[in-house]
């Protein structure tokens, strides 16, 4: 039987491999991280969108050579962090 960590690393090659971007380097913990504050920090249901939102404007990013894939999606990845963190704390 495969561990959960097999599982999901499956899974993001499928998605990696169906929408043509097999080449891109994930820093799944990352994500997960950030996935977890977000729920944690505002509502659970804010972890699907705040990662969605991160890596939406982490393409625009790179999409329009403005950085990097993996400067954009750094980037965007401590954006959303910082705001988790801001809301958590209470600060706005």
């Amino acid at each position: 039987m495969k561990s959960q960590e097999e599982v999901l690393e499956d899974w993001v090659t499928a998605l990696l491999q169906a929408f043509e971007i097999a080449e891109l380097d994930i820093d799944t913990a990352a994500v997960l991280a950030l996935a977890g504050r977000a729920a944690h920090a505002v509502v659970r249901p804010a972890a699907p969108l705040t990662t969605f939102i991160a890596g939406y404007a982490a393409g625009l990013a790179a999409g329009s050579g403005q950085a990097t894939d993996a400067v954009a999606m750094r980037s965007a990845l401590e954006v959303a962090n910082t705001l988790a963190r801001q809301e958590a704390g209470g600060q706005h």
